[in-house]
């Protein structure tokens, strides 16, 4: 990504790491994210990787830690992969103290670029909620089309949130990226 930043594929003995970032985020990250209530240990986080793994072996599916300074500061990866449809989608957080250092921007790009030139997809989707501004600013700084809003898509405890469904294709990123260099 940069000097001071990086991916790579999460594995167990990261566990204790990415456990101890998302329990000192817990109460920013639990606006936006619906699992934090299911991760009380890092034995919770190691489950999590390993399933991650599996995934990543059988359907491409796969998480990567955003390092920042040698520091896990968040996750990235790829879910619902569509091979027959040439699809995949994007999710990602990141903690509190590693917002505005362009990291979840950077790590998406890599993952854009990854999906349309080494896989060969044709299409990434990224769904945010409605009201997380700071999520939505990734894909619209990215170039990705707002495609239209899911109702009530995603169960967030003790409500339901609206999700806006951002795509891009791999022609476009092409032109993009031809017109940016």
């Amino acid at each position: 990504m940069n000097d001071d930043s990086e991916l790579g594929l999460l594995e167990e003995k990261h566990a204790i790491e990415l456990f101890e970032l998302t329990d000192r985020n817990r109460d920013y990250l639990r606006e936006w994210l619906p699992w934090l209530d299911a991760t009380r240990t890092s034995e919770d986080t190691r489950q999590f990787i390993k399933r991650s793994l599996e995934q990543f072996t059988r359907q491409g599916n796969f998480s990567l830690g955003i390092w920042f300074k040698g520091n896990i500061a968040g996750t990235i990866g790829y879910s619902k992969m569509d091979p027959a449809n040439q699809k995949v989608s994007i999710g990602y957080w990141i903690g509190y103290e590693y917002q505005h250092k362009g990291l979840v921007t950077l790590a998406s790009r890599a993952m854009i670029d990854y999906a349309f030139n080494d896989l060969g997809l044709n299409r990434l989707e990224i769904l945010c909620a409605v009201n997380n501004k700071r999520s939505r600013a990734i894909p619209e700084r990215l170039g990705f089309t707002q495609e239209g809003i899911l109702r009530e898509a995603e169960k967030l405890y003790d409500r339901f949130d609206d999700l806006v469904v951002y795509g891009i294709l791999a022609g476009e990123w092409r032109n993009k990226t031809k017109r940016s260099s």
